[in-house]
């Protein structure tokens, strides 16, 4: 029997024990630590009143779920603003007799040196301090026994959890002594980006409203030709998210005085998302084997993993890759007042050598040798990589450098001795600053590395020869969804930031950037230092791939001319793979090889078909195909290679809400979608996401859906739960078809409104 009991669940409820039954004994020795006091003759505090729903509308919080819960609201308020506090007194207060402090408490050991305890006297109708310091002043609704306070929350107070603790005592009196009253609300307080004095100010309302108030949107995956926008369910409101981000904070060991510097919150928060160090929420995994959690293209929004994570007892979820992790990262950010977007950089290099360059060694067939030649370099270009730009001032680094900064809770490299990457400026990657904190010569190289193809060569002293250097290739687009924008049946609200990360390419400016950033890597200064000789007269053009769909075939093509006033021998090698998103081989898929003669100034198509069941069975997640092809002129030694990747198209879904969507309504949602392949789907499973709306859950499809039928599925009904513009978010899965998602429309006209009214 008591093995039964034990598991994440059963922990869970032993720590939930032991922290009531210390509270409980906590709270007990207070009352008779007070009770034991000589009498003081100065008034008691019976108990406080925190006005929450009157706070939450002028600080910009009233989203905040926790401020509307029925049983335990709590007041939810961001700094360098004011707020209302009201105190009930045994007897009437009074100005002139009574003395009132009140200390606002933070974190572990709470102290006035660190900056985690704020005391603030109660005497005076006005405010007299800075604003870097705690304020209050009387206000005139005061009456009676009310003691009705405005309280000024310094522009740099510490972001989290206080409690309220407040002495009283008496004016002009030899007795010190104190009666003692704490408040057990938890109190949040946030950074605030609408304050001209927090260092996360954003002076755009439109960018303010969807960087920070925006709890849906969409995460931008698949290939730089062919790029979707992914809708997701922040749900930053949500009441299980401001508790999971505090707790981040405590694990990633962001100490209590640091946690009003945004700098070293988001780089806790990129260390806490992910599972690598002290169990983060989300344990990352790209080799295709989920059986044991969930697959990361199953999640649809960030509400449901933080529910498991806490419901779990805050063991790390499974699994994630790195769009959800970006996710996660903006659903914390912007609870925490933090701007925040998530940004895809598509071909995206993962430099493991600091060289600021992506190097790819291939041998005498054309085929890549995994690890190079040594079996140490691991470089990679990923087809894309997601991760966040924070908004905030750099007072760390010289003027300039505020702005956004990169932060990235995907585990790659340590930084620290940690999983975690940034903040690092985006003017300072835009520069090749890359000896500014943090992490700059790493996110440098995801944007701007220079793409290098070796090929074997045994008359070189190294043994191998660089065939190609392509300064163009890393870094294609940088996608965002743009601000003030909302397109759920198109990316028309995508954006491209490119430009705030690197200026155009081939420009003066971006190659004096890359020539400053070599000068900071001696590695880095070593490649460059690699010359290419040969003659070159034959011209070698891969025929880019846009897309696919599902089910057709598809044609690998090179066009070669022959620029020379003599015949060339040319072999050619063709080679296509299917692979995972971050550029790890699959499987491969087909190869093809020959040599032919070239005329003077001759041109020759060289092809390789490929058939839908050829690829098919071979397609991961995101159904990503590269392929390679490597030309070598035999008269000349002249080697040309070049690589694409491309995406196969998925059908969409169609989502169709019946019921008047509005508050306490009741409204249902029906999906239909057609298979569109030649053989049946099988293990079919749809996610649903909705803030605001509906708790996130998921529904198992106990049926295989035959070739070209359509499915229809009624999901469980649902009931508005808060005000405003609302979407729901759904994806379908099975082991055929995966990632499907689409988000209903906030429109009347389409019937697919879910707007609280």
């Amino acid at each position: 029997m008591a093995s039964n009991r034990v598991g994440s669940d059963y922990n869970s409820w032993i720590n939930t024990l032991r922290s009531d039954f210390t509270r409980d004994l906590r709270r007990r020795n207070r009352v008779e630590a007070e009770a034991e006091k000589p009498p003081t003759g100065a008034n008691k505090v019976d108990r406080v009143h925190w006005y929450i729903k009157d706070n939450a509308k002028n600080h910009k919080t009233k989203k905040y779920e926790m401020v509307h819960d029925k049983e335990k609201p709590k007041p939810v308020l961001r700094r360098g603003q004011l707020f209302y506090l009201a105190i009930r007194f045994h007897e009437t207060f009074d100005q002139a007799k009574d003395r009132v402090v009140l200390n606002f408490r933070f974190g572990h050991k709470p102290s006035v040196s660190k900056g985690t305890m704020g005391v603030v006297m109660v005497n005076s109708d006005k405010l007299t301090r800075t604003k870097d310091e705690w304020d209050c002043r009387i206000d005139p609704g005061t009456r009676g026994k009310d003691l009705v306070v405005q309280v000024y929350i310094p522009v740099g107070a510490c972001v989290g959890i206080y409690h309220l603790e407040v002495l009283t005592g008496l004016h002009n009196s030899s007795d010190t002594g104190m009666n003692n009253y704490l408040d057990e609300t938890d109190c949040y307080i946030l950074f605030n980006p609408w304050c001209k004095d927090d260092v996360v100010y954003m002076d755009d309302e439109q960018k303010r409203e969807e960087y920070v108030m925006n709890d849906k949107g969409k995460v931008w995956v698949g290939s730089y030709k062919r790029s979707r926008g992914r809708p997701w369910a922040f749900g930053q409101f949500d009441d299980v998210v401001l508790p999971v981000a505090v707790y981040l904070l405590e694990i990633s060991r962001v100490s209590d005085p640091e946690r009003g510097n945004p700098v070293k919150v988001v780089r806790g928060i990129s260390a806490g998302v992910n599972s690598s160090d002290e169990e983060g929420v989300l344990e990352g995994r790209w080799d295709g084997e989920y059986s044991d959690g969930v697959a990361p293209f199953r999640w649809s929004g960030s509400v449901r993993i933080l529910e498991q994570y806490v419901n779990s007892g805050y063991q790390p979820v499974k699994y994630g890759q790195c769009w959800v992790f970006s996710a996660l990262v903006t659903t914390v950010c912007r609870a925490l007042g933090i701007p925040c977007r998530s940004v895809t950089n598509f071909v995206s290099a993962h430099d493991t050598n600091s060289s600021l360059t992506i190097d790819k060694f291939f041998d005498k067939n054309g085929d890549e040798i995994e690890g190079g030649p040594d079996g140490e370099n691991w470089d990679s270009i990923w087809n894309f990589h997601v991760w966040n730009d924070a908004w905030m001032a750099r007072n760390d680094l010289p003027p300039g450098y505020g702005g956004w900064q990169a932060i990235d809770a995907t585990p790659q490299e340590e930084s620290d001795y940690k999983m975690q990457c940034g903040p690092t400026s985006l003017v300072a990657i835009r520069r090749g600053d890359i000896g500014l904190n943090y992490d700059s010569p790493f996110v440098f190289a995801e944007v701007n590395a220079d793409l290098m193809h070796w090929g074997e060569d045994p008359q070189s002293e190294w043994g191998w020869s660089r065939m190609k250097m392509n300064k163009y290739h890393i870094g294609r687009a940088i996608m965002t969804k743009s601000s003030g924008k909302d397109d759920d049946f198109g990316d028309d609200d995508g954006e491209d930031v490119v430009n705030d990360y690197k200026n155009t390419e081939g420009s003066v400016a971006e190659r004096m950037a890359i020539q400053n950033a070599i000068r900071g890597s001696r590695r880095a200064m070593q490649y460059y230092n690699i010359k290419s000789d040969g003659k070159e007269d034959v011209a070698f053009d891969l025929i880019d791939i846009d897309k696919i769909t599902k089910g057709h075939s598809f044609q690998v093509k090179v066009v070669v001319r022959n620029e020379s006033n003599e015949k060339r021998k040319v072999y050619a090698v063709l080679n296509s793979r299917s692979l995972y998103y971050t550029g790890v081989n699959v499987a491969h898929i087909k190869k093809a090889e020959g040599t032919f003669v070239l005329e003077p100034n001759g041109t020759q198509e060289v092809a390789m078909t490929v058939q839908f069941s050829e690829y098919w069975p071979k397609l991961v997640e995101q159904c990503l195909i590269k392929i390679y092809a490597i030309c070598r002129v035999e008269e000349t030694q002249q080697t040309w290679t070049d690589e694409d990747d491309f995406t196969v198209d998925k059908p969409r879904l169609d989502i169709q809400v019946t019921g008047e969507p509005r508050v306490r309504n009741m409204c249902e949602v029906t999906i239909s979608f057609t298979n569109p392949l030649d053989v049946p789907l099988t293990n079919c499973h749809i996610s649903m996401d909705g803030p605001g709306l509906i708790r996130p859950h998921s529904i198992n499809i106990n049926e295989d859906v035959a070739p070209k039928e359509k499915l229809t599925v009624y999901s469980t009904r649902f009931m508005p739960r808060i005000h405003g513009d609302r979407k729901l978010i759904i994806a379908f899965n099975s082991k055929e078809l995966f990632d499907i998602s689409l988000c209903s429309r906030g429109s009347r006209e389409r019937d697919r409104c879910c707007r609280g009214l």
